[in-house]
């Protein structure tokens, strides 16, 4: 649909993202043909590639993004821990850069105690990590997330974690400008995900007290201004039941679920970004002040019926929600072919309202006038997830889904 609506619109090359998203030639290419000045990256491809940072700023275009340096710095996930760790920023325990082997892994292991987690150093989107619970599946695990990291990174290197137990997914949402100054807009809770991928995000969180609320975006702030952080970029914590948090990463770009920070703070995340790059100053420092109730539910074409398989076809009917607090963002049309060579993302589905059980309510609601035939989607098991007393009664932790499977299972029609 981008395609067609676009006002101009540059081939860069066929489906598979290695001939065409990837392709940084292709992507220069098209900025001199189109005689731009500035590349958005979204958020995915080359959106946190610091090389390709460097390649616009030689071809005298704007990146709309943080520089290279503080890329490379964010990117490597092992020197990003021990910057925040200089910085006074609670990081989860673990080895203090990468480690060389399984033998190496095992011995942090048997230091800090089972279970911990291998995670690629050079990457993240649960890509390169595997839970470990004792010495006897090191060598297997530390073998398959190497591979996987070098598969999807270039880079097999591993860190080592302690596991936070019950761990909730907190990230906080920011924008720093050229002059040093920065702005935090709220939280997002993402605990609910399967296979470390999100699925359901929603702001504020359910689990934070205001003081740890604050207490987070400060810890932020400080985040952004020990790596020179500028334009926009998330500051993702775990956080245990006590809301002790610990920084786990920094994502230097904007994120797949920043609607729902949207929708809460009234700001537009993309419109502040394009803003920052050409220079001009945050109105407001601190911290927003949040308003009501965003969730997010990620549509995506899989079966959760068999292991979240991806699935593809031709769209034959599609309708979408409407009404006051409900927003879809989504590339699909009827007779749309949901192609092999992207991520399962369809739509976007995101809702507003006064508070948690209201905004409950209506997203179970936009979930119900939401039409998508062709292909099987995950839209059943969003709404068996958001009618579970497990997520409306609570603050979901990252194994939600696992432990409560079987029951969304049962509450899921069957096609």
């Amino acid at each position: 649909m981008h395609v067609i609506e676009a006002d101009e619109a540059v081939c860069i090359g066929p489906g598979p993202v290695i001939h065409s998203y990837l392709q940084v030639p292709a992507i220069i290419g098209a900025a001199e043909i189109t005689g731009c000045d500035a590349i958005h990256p979204g958020y995915g491809f080359l959106a946190e590639n610091p090389d390709f940072v460097e390649i616009c700023r030689d071809n005298s275009l704007m990146f709309i993004g943080p520089g290279s340096g503080v890329m490379r710095m964010m990117g490597d996930k092992s020197l990003a821990k021990q910057t925040m760790k200089s910085a006074r920023i609670p990081v989860i325990p673990g080895s203090e850069g990468t480690v060389a082997d399984a033998a190496a892994a095992a011995r942090l292991a048997a230091e800090y105690g089972y279970p911990v987690m291998l995670k690629a150093a050079a990457g993240g989107g649960g890509k390169g990590m595997r839970l470990v619970g004792d010495e006897n599946e090191m060598e297997g695990a530390f073998v398959i997330a190497a591979g996987e990291a070098e598969a999807s990174f270039g880079n097999g290197a591993l860190y080592l974690e302690k596991v936070v137990p019950n761990p909730h997914h907190v990230e906080v949402q920011v924008l720093a400008d050229k002059a040093g100054s920065v702005l935090t807009l709220g939280e997002r809770d993402c605990s609910v995900q399967r296979r470390h991928q999100k699925l359901i995000e929603e702001s504020p969180s359910p689990l934070l007290k205001e003081e740890t609320r604050l207490e987070m975006a400060q810890a932020a702030i400080a985040a952004c201004r020990a790596c020179g952080y500028e334009n926009a970029g998330t500051v993702e914590f775990l956080v245990d039941d006590q809301e002790n948090f610990y920084f786990m990463e920094m994502n230097a770009r904007v994120q797949v679920e920043h609607p729902v920070t949207e929708m809460v703070t009234g700001y537009d995340i993309v419109k502040e970004q394009i803003r920052i790059a050409r220079g001009e100053r945050l109105p407001l420092t601190g911290s927003v002040r949040t308003r009501g109730h965003a969730i997010e539910m990620r549509i995506n074409a899989e079966d959760p019926d068999n292991d979240f398989r991806p699935n593809t076809g031709v769209l034959s009917r599609y309708r979408l929600p409407g009404g006051p607090g409900v927003r879809v963002d989504s590339h699909l049309y009827e007779g749309y072919e949901v192609p092999v060579f992207y991520d399962s993302l369809l739509a976007k589905l995101i809702v507003w309202d006064g508070n948690r059980p209201a905004a409950i309510a209506r997203a179970l609601r936009a979930l119900d006038e939401l039409i998508i035939e062709g292909v099987v989607t995950n839209k059943e098991l969003c709404r068996a997830i958001l009618s579970s007393e497990a997520f409306s009664g609570g603050a979901p932790t990252t194994a939600f889904i696992e432990e409560n499977m079987p029951k969304l299972h049962q509450a899921v029609p069957r096609r």
